[in-house]
């Protein structure tokens, strides 16, 4: 199967929002096209939808985006082999990934659509980031087989459960041997069959209660699933 990349037409965004995310101590500003639900009503999602079951879902701010944010503003880089190469998964704006640039880490966003990376590479551009991030179509049914990545990051991707498979099969090809990848999800069913998944496949799977929301506004709880290989597996 040869990788299969959307583009969100460019017309169809005709109008953005500027969101002030919080989390934690950080501040972020984030662009994101306005009345993302009217996207789905062009008759190019829905053509998107019947040649690959496509929906863009990127244009939403989800609620394990700013879980995840807040996992990698936590989390003690410092302890780690410098400097730290970061891979983004289905980035969407990218918040987790600024969130990363804001600690100094080297990020990689990576997307299955090409406009979603535009606005990724935007946001980063947006909070002061000029250097250390670069972004790579990904389609993770097809995992890229040339690079690997000491740490990935990922959010609300098993959305629908055929997405489970994919998803391990892609870590088996970008983590390094040595690596963590941070998973955020809000519970959905899919994720337990991703832990299994990845329990069977010789991966170590730590859970982390999660939580995030808006200030003021309705919370969404969430786990946060560290991820390793097992050590000593072939």
């Amino acid at each position: 199967m040869q990788p299969r990349f959307h583009c969100t037409p460019p017309e169809a965004v005709t109008e953005t929002v500027r969101e002030t995310v919080f989390v934690g101590d950080y501040t972020f500003l984030i662009d994101r096209p306005a009345n993302s639900d009217k996207l789905l009503d062009l008759p190019w999602c829905r053509s998107a939808y019947i040649a690959d079951e496509y929906v863009p879902y990127w244009p939403t701010l989800w609620p394990s985006a700013r879980m995840l944010a807040k996992a990698v503003l936590r989390e003690p880089w410092e302890n780690y082999a410098q400097p730290v190469e970061v891979l983004e998964v289905g980035c969407g704006l990218g918040l987790a990934g600024v969130a990363c640039l804001a600690r100094g880490l080297r990020v990689t966003f990576s997307d299955v659509d090409e406009t979603a990376l535009t606005f990724a590479a935007a946001n980063a551009r947006l909070n002061g980031y000029t250097q250390g991030f670069r972004t790579r179509p990904i389609d993770f049914r097809c995992p890229p087989d040339d690079v690997t990545y000491p740490v990935v990051i990922g959010s609300d991707l098993m959305y629908e459960e055929r997405l489970v498979g994919p998803l391990v099969t892609l870590l088996e090809s970008v983590l390094a041997p040595d690596g963590v990848c941070l998973i955020a999800d809000p519970d959905r069913l899919p994720a337990r069959v991703f832990r299994w998944k990845l329990e069977e496949a010789g991966y170590s799977v730590t859970p982390d209660f999660a939580r995030a929301g808006e200030p003021g506004g309705e919370r969404t709880k969430g786990t946060i699933y560290r991820i390793k290989r097992n050590v000593g597996r072939e």
